[in-house]
């Protein structure tokens, strides 16, 4: 009979094959779908980085599809059929991928076009190969779509140091605001695809990248589920330019067709006393996932005149929050401790305008220069 041709390892190989291409079919359906977050719900993550990372797991979804087609039907890899599939691969992962990555960067609003344009010539190979088949030519073609592999990834290494930047400038809290982690996911995702085509379907390593493969799926659903939308500066608006605050004029004619402004420029000396009062004397910076936008709005500037404010004093916002959260945390520490409350460092880490312990903790080792534990203990 037929089945006794076909070895217990294969049927287990596509048994998990099946697997890992029905689970990013499913997550990229709930993505596209589910309104809610069921993993944060407190969370509402961007809508674009959903969209970006469906398009991604769906794929991965059809790669398995037309791949195990090609190895039903042809398996040869001198076939036109094998330049086809290869094509599809590459141009269906590689746009996916950059994408959901570049999606992932709030600071700015990366275009996605260049990828598609460095994908163009590829592409040209792929259909020279089709009507003049030389090995030379698939050579070529694999070695530009491993540069392009190479060049975005380098790429991604300076934009996701530009995007901490932007964050340590502008929050406060950077619990789950990171993307290192969903960047070294997601390059694994397509060294795995890089992998598969040089592992033998019957040598064990192909089971061991089909379980790394379902791990990382859950691990970058995990942080798309998790990383919150966040206000970026307005496009037609440059950092290295002014946004002066502006009030309304009071008396402005009715037959106005818009209403007329008048610029308020605020002296940066005047920024120090201005936090003093409404932020270090009202305790404002207690407040959870306070932004530089809502401290400016607080105090009565923008966020332009307060940025150059922390540069002129050679800190950002994140050091000068966590400054002032961290001599809270040490002041109510000495007052519990010295009458005899019962406390925990949790609880004064949250009185002290901290969601989790592991931000405090990172937060006080950065300023203090030693864990909590150990300033404790002295």
């Amino acid at each position: 009979m037929f089945s006794d041709n076909i070895s217990t390892q294969i049927i287990l190989f596509f048994i998990l094959y099946g697997i890992t291409g029905v689970v990013p079919l499913i997550t990229a359906v709930y993505l596209l779908f589910r309104r809610g977050n069921a993993f944060a719900p407190n969370v509402t993550p961007p809508v674009r980085l959903r969209r970006w990372a469906a398009s991604f797991f769906t794929a991965i979804s059809l790669g398995h599809i037309w791949w195990l087609l090609f190895y039903i039907y042809s398996r040869d890899v001198h076939s036109t059929s094998y330049v086809v599939v290869v094509m599809l691969d590459c141009v269906a992962l590689l746009t996916t991928v950059a994408g959901t990555l570049l999606a992932m960067l709030q600071d700015r609003k990366r275009p996605i076009w260049p990828v598609f344009a460095a994908i163009i010539p590829f592409v040209s190979l792929g259909v020279l190969q089709i009507l003049l088949p030389q090995t030379s030519i698939m050579k070529i073609a694999t070695i530009y779509i491993l540069s392009l592999y190479v060049l975005f990834s380098v790429y991604m290494y300076f934009a996701v140091r530009q995007y901490g930047r932007w964050l340590n400038d502008n929050y406060a809290d950077l619990e789950n605001k990171k993307v290192w982690l969903s960047q070294v996911v997601l390059l694994v995702c397509m060294l795995l695809f890089i992998l598969y085509a040089l592992v033998d379907i019957d040598t064990i390593l192909i089971y061991i990248l089909h379980f790394v493969e379902l791990v990382l799926f859950g691990l970058l659903l995990w942080r798309v589920e998790t990383l919150p939308q966040l206000d970026s500066l307005p496009a037609e608006q440059p950092d290295s330019m002014p946004q002066p605050d502006t009030v309304m004029e009071p008396e402005a004619p009715a037959q106005a067709q818009q209403v007329a402004v008048v610029p308020v420029n605020i002296d940066l000396s005047h920024i120090e006393k201005l936090l003093e009062e409404r932020c270090v004397a009202t305790r404002l910076y207690l407040q959870h996932d306070l932004s530089l936008l809502q401290l400016a709005q607080a105090i009565g500037t923008n966020r332009y005149y307060l940025s150059q404010y922390f540069s002129a004093q050679g800190i950002n916002y994140n050091a000068y929050i966590n400054g002032l959260r961290i001599s809270h945390f040490i002041n109510r520490y000495h007052e519990v401790s010295g009458s005899g409350q019962p406390f925990t460092v949790q609880q004064l880490a949250s009185e002290s305008g901290y969601h989790s312990y592991s931000t405090f903790s990172l937060a006080f080792k950065q300023r203090m220069g030693e864990s909590v534990t150990a300033w404790m203990r002295k």
